[in-house]
């Protein structure tokens, strides 16, 4: 029995539109491969924190203090004024130090007696400071050509660091930047008082945690708790703490 006209024409119709559908599939399919291929990820930029200390950060590292003693050709030992050097220096050492000393010394014939001199005196002063005789480390060293000779006292130590700063990642003037339309500081705000602060404190691990508590002042606390048994004021006296004065302005 065969088929009729309208079957046959129908069939053909709903082949064509499978056909029609499935290329239409399939270049979509292929499109998106493409497009897939040529897409790069991109970096989101993102505005930093408005704090000034989490854009400019203290660091703290380890860092070197270095002391030179020149030496001369026809004199031995130290002067005066190098003698206050080494003696600082080894105070310094027992306050701030992270390590021991290293001894950097010339290795020439020209300069070799008053060299030995000279540290005969370093150690003596290192002795008498609380420098350990083991806790120095002598190092040879080549002086260049024409250049004066010296010893140079070294140790580590702990150091803050900050910036750099003078850094502009971005325009100040009108810009399609989140620093100007939504009025925020600028990247370098901030960052000169970061780094003086860390350049003018005594101890940086004080940025980091507290001091451990020292005892109290005995003979001050012993005379203030006497004044206030007796019903006196505790508060100290100043008399002519103002007779230097060369003004009477303000009276």
């Amino acid at each position: 029995m065969t088929r009729s006209r309208s079957a046959i024409a129908s069939s053909a119709i709903v082949k064509s539109r499978f056909l029609s559908q499935a290329a239409r599939a399939l270049l979509a399919g292929g499109l998106a491969v493409m497009l897939a291929g040529c897409y790069t990820q991109r970096e989101v930029k993102r505005y930093p924190s408005d704090d000034y200390r989490e854009r400019h950060p203290i660091e703290l590292k380890e860092g070197d203090r270095t002391v030179e003693i020149f030496l001369g050709r026809n004199r031995g030992g130290l002067t005066p004024s190098q003698r206050a050097d080494v003696l600082a220096f080894a105070q310094s050492w027992r306050r701030e130090a992270t390590g021991g000393v290293v001894v950097d010394v010339p290795d020439g014939d020209s300069t070799k007696l008053a060299a030995q001199d000279s540290l005969r005196e370093i150690h003596s002063i290192f002795a008498a400071n609380g420098i350990p005789r083991n806790g120095v480390a002598m190092r040879a060293y080549q002086p260049g050509g024409s250049a004066l000779s010296s010893i140079r006292l070294n140790y580590s130590k702990l150091t803050a660091t900050a910036g750099p700063c003078g850094l502009w990642p971005a325009d100040l003037g009108p810009a399609a930047d989140p620093a100007y339309t939504e009025n925020r500081s600028h990247w370098n705000l901030g960052c000169a008082q970061q780094r003086n602060l860390a350049s003018m404190v005594d101890n940086p691990a004080d940025l980091v945690q507290p001091r451990g508590e020292t005892p109290a002042y005995a003979a001050r606390r012993t005379v203030a708790i006497d004044k206030y048994r007796k019903g006196e004021s505790p508060s100290g006296t100043y008399d002519k703490y103002d007779s230097g004065k060369i003004s009477d302005l303000g009276k």
